[in-house]
Order: structure tokens, then sequence, then C-alpha cells
């Protein structure tokens, strides 16, 4: 049985699909089958200015910034950005706002260390791991980083840290040497390791990234896109919101040598509590950042920039962006009554349909439009009912076409009907079903 009405006197803004997208966040994999092209080598940061060259004031520096964006290829979804891949979605509302190439496989540098980072969760979630269990330090760890410029947390091949310590040495740190000892110390090779990453990002739908190594180091084949990492992001804060917080941690301290975390949008920028950097010259500089204000949470990817400089202002710009144009509307509050449904041979004759969470539609600002709502169940539901009962979706309907379903539950109570009750029913039912 289908019960479907529509809702009146609902605003709610939502952009036109040429202005957000239709993606989801329940689609990252589907929506656009990547294209299996080579990665495009950004362009390599312009040379610091000789000593002794004046200083470009601000009102100059904007516009030649403004510039810079207008002579680059558009993004497919909304601002231009420097970037050469850009990814921007609200998962709460599975709302794309920004989408630049971010199904064409780029190399992922140290923003691989989230696939490391969640296996460390998993198994420390699982109990399979202990935050004090110790690690020891292959030669291969050590050797990672010495002799190179890559990050280190400092260990040494007489240390054997704990999980806790290499966690924040990769979170904090980036450290190659730490994503090495995790990676041998859970599956005995770095190479095995890697073949559970990549079991992993196929349970998550990440369709289109390749893991080689546990660190993002430069390896032949090793790809990821900007919309998987986006997801792997929302699966980390969703799945692990206990451990989530050591991707806020700003500093550590290891070996006596104290560090800042790289991703200085930490400090920087309001609500920012993840997650990670990552610069290779194959894959220029990139950032995934997770930002809350006002509880609604943005989740950005960027990657192909030329600068850290050019890095922590997209980063900055484009979140701020998205906070100041965009908006959730909320049409039903956990708890609120979607639909009532009939009940067969119950105590009460319907069931309230309530909603288990939120169901809200992101907006841009000033713009208002409809949202259509249908509640969809198997009815009459029979008795006996118990609350909290997943018994059917709402399916919200957007103006664009798209269509998210959130789940419905029963919001009471029903027991069965007394015998006589049942059997005046039954009776009912069928005489009624003769006549006709």
């Amino acid at each position: 049985m289908l019960v479907s009405w529509r809702i009146d006197r609902i605003l709610v803004a939502l952009v036109a699909l040429a202005a957000i997208g239709g993606a989801t966040i329940d689609s990252f994999a589907q929506q656009q089958d990547p294209k299996r092209l080579p990665v495009q080598k950004p362009a390599k940061p312009a040379p610091k200015p000789p000593a002794g060259t004046p200083k470009v004031s601000a009102k100059a520096a904007k516009a030649e910034a403004a510039a810079r964006l207008e002579a680059l290829a558009p993004s497919q979804i909304g601002i231009g950005t420097l970037a050469q891949y850009a990814f921007m979605i609200d998962p709460q509302t599975s709302t794309v706002l920004l989408f630049k190439d971010a199904d064409k496989p780029m190399a992922p540098s140290s923003m691989a260390k989230m696939m490391t980072v969640y296996l460390l969760f998993e198994d420390l979630t699982a109990g399979k791991l202990k935050m004090d269990t110790r690690f020891s330090v292959s030669e291969r760890a050590y050797a990672i980083t010495r002799g190179t410029h890559s990050s280190t947390m400092f260990l040494e091949m007489t240390d054997n840290p704990t999980v806790q310590e290499l966690l924040q040495g990769i979170i904090v740190d980036s450290g190659n040497d730490a994503s090495v000892a995790v990676a041998e110390g859970i599956a005995g090779s770095e190479e095995a390791f890697a073949e559970r990453m990549n079991k992993k990002a196929k349970e998550l739908g990440l369709t289109g990234s390749v893991f080689k190594n546990s660190s993002g180091w430069p390896a032949e084949g090793q790809m990821v896109t900007a919309r998987d990492l986006a997801l792997l992001a929302w699966h980390t804060i969703n799945d692990f919101p206990e451990l989530y917080k050591y991707y806020a941690q700003q500093t550590f301290t290891f070996n006596g040598k104290t560090q800042p975390n790289r991703n200085l949008e930490l400090k920087r920028l309001p609500g920012v509590d993840g997650l990670k950097t990552g610069h290779t010259e194959e894959g220029g500089f990139g950032q995934t950042t997770s930002a809350v204000r006002n509880g609604r949470r943005l989740i950005l990817v960027l990657n192909g920039l030329g600068s850290m400089a050019d890095r922590a202002s997209e980063t900055t710009r484009l979140l701020e962006w998205g906070f100041r144009d965009s908006t959730n509307t909320t049409i039903f509050k956990p708890g609120d009554t979607v639909a009532e449904a009939p009940v067969w041979l119950g105590a009460q004759d319907t069931v309230p349909l309530v909603a288990s969470r939120s169901v809200q539609v992101t907006t841009m600002t000033g713009q208002a439009a409809n949202a259509r709502v249908v509640a969809k169940f198997d009815g009459p539901l029979p008795a006996p009912i118990v609350r909290g009962t997943k018994v059917g979706t709402a399916s919200v309907t957007l103006p664009d076409g798209r269509t998210i379903d959130y789940p419905l539950e029963a919001g009471a109570d029903v027991p069965r009907k007394g015998l006589l009750g049942r059997v005046m029913v039954l009776a009912r039912h069928y005489m009624l079903g003769w006549l006709s």
C-alpha cells in the first residue's frame, strides 16, 4: 500500500540541478563511472621572488587571484577553484555543492593514510588491538623517511611504540614511518596490508581507488578520486565517532620532538575537526577537510594545487562559501509524525509513522522551492507492533528530480486485539469480501 500526499506550505530553498547537481552521498560510486585517464601533473609552484622585490598590495593580490580563477576551467558543479580536483558535499542531506573532475583518478599522497587510520580504528573497535598494544619498528619503516624530506614521527629501530602513539604519529605528524609500522604490525607486511586496504575500499564503495601502500608514497597504479576520499572521510566520522577526535589533535610529541598537525585549518578556520593533508610532486598539494558549524557538517576534498599557500587559501575560501551560500532546512525532526498507517488486528486502528532522524534539504541562500514527501510502507501493518520498529521510508522528492529516502519507525506500541475482537474483525472482513 502506498500513502502519498503533498506537503503544503513547506518552503525549502533548493538550488537547481545546474547549480548544485544531483549527486548524493549514497551514489558516490554510481553517479559517474570514472574514466581511467592518466593523472595530470600539476604546475610546479612558482619560484620565490628575489630579495628586495616590492610587496604586492592586498587589493592587487585579490585582483590577481580573481584573474587566476577566471582563467581556469570551471567546476562542473559550484564555483571555480584553483584545484585540479575538487569535491564538497553536505553528507547529512547527500547534496553535492562542488564538483570538479571529482571522479578522475589522481595521486592520493598522504591522504591515503585515511584508509590506514580507518583500518586501525576498525581493529581498535573490534578489540583486535588496544591503545597500549606495542609494535616494533622494522628497517623498512625506519628507512622510508631517512635521507628524504618526507613526513616522519622520528621512529628509531629500537622503539616499541604503542598503537596510540602510532595513531597520533600518522594523523598529526603524517608519519610515513608510522604508517609502515602499523601496516607491518597488523598484516605482517605492507603488501598484505594494501590488499586489506583495497578490500575495505570495495566494501565502502570507493570504486575509483587503488591502494599500493599504507602511506601514500608514490607507487605505480596507486590512485584515488576526490569523491572516494570524501566518502572515506564520512565513513570515518560516522563509523568511529569516539575515535575520530584524534583528527582534531593539534600537536604530538614523540622522542622529544613536538610537531604541529599538518592540517593548519584546525587553528585557522572555525569548525574544522579533521582530516588529512597531502603532497607529492605527482599529485601536487591536497587536503581532505571536514568542518561543523551550527550542527551542520561539510566535507571538502581538494587536490592538484601548486603550493601550500594555495591549499590553505582554497580550503578556507571554499568552506566559507559552502557555509555562507547554502543552508539546511528541516522538514521533519526526529520523532515527528510523517503519516498514519492502518493496523491489522490491532488494539488501535492506526499507528503513527515517525522520522527516525532529521529529514533535511540543502538549499542555496535566498532560493525557495517545494519538496514532496511520500510515505512508503506495506500495509495494513499487522499487530502487534513495537515502537521504534522500522516500518517504511519517507521519500523526499526534490525539484531537480532527485529522491532521498529516510527511514520511518512505528511511533507507538500497538498490541493485538483480544480474541473476540479478532473474531469480529475477521468475520466482517470475509463477509464484506464475499458481498463485494
